[in-house]
């Protein structure tokens, strides 16, 4: 069987959904919920970062099985040993991160008993999420993807536009050739 040019259709379409929903995520999080106060009007917010976030962990896990279990393309270099293995790093970390902001906003939800509060109308916000260690992380986290997305995005542009080696085809779709 020989090496396909293109990565597989499911794989392409889980990146590009998880891509936008991160996205989406990170600015609700640094715009929305970083900035409300504890109050019914964050719970609402709440409402629809929650379950985001669950998809978001759940769609990662596939892609990962998917990825593993579907033939890829030779890998992309950038020229440059060392950015090659930065390049590797920052995919295995992307997929990382995405798990440890998964867990640590479960954690989160679970010891502030958010599902009650969010979606029974049960309770009321602590007045700091601080006070439980897996909001911390999730905090932390939010800024290390920020910078990994950053990155990432970074060197497919490097790839499409400096060294136009029309690497953005390879997550698109077509024929795998």
């Amino acid at each position: 069987m020989s090496t396909p040019k293109r990565y597989h259709p499911l794989l392409v379409s889980l990146h590009w959904l998880i891509a936008a929903l991160i996205l989406f995520m990170l600015f609700l999080g640094f715009t929305q919920l970083g900035s409300t106060p504890n109050d019914n009007a964050k719970i609402q917010t709440l409402g629809l970062h929650m379950p985001i976030g669950i998809a978001l962990f759940v769609l990662t896990i596939i892609r990962l099985a998917v990825r593993f279990f579907t033939p890829k393309p030779e890998p992309a270099s950038a020229g440059n040993p060392i950015l090659d293995k930065i390049g590797v790093a920052v995919h295995y970390l992307l997929y990382i991160v995405v798990l440890a902001m998964g867990l640590t906003g479960m954690g989160t939800s679970a010891l502030a008993g958010l599902p009650a509060i969010v979606f029974e109308g049960s309770g009321s916000l602590p007045a700091d999420f601080a006070e439980f260690p897996p909001a911390i992380g999730h905090g932390f986290f939010s800024y290390v993807l920020s910078g990994l997305v950053f990155l990432h995005v970074g060197a497919a542009l490097f790839h499409q536009f400096i060294r136009r080696d029309n690497l953005l085809s390879r997550m698109w779709f077509g024929r795998g050739e």
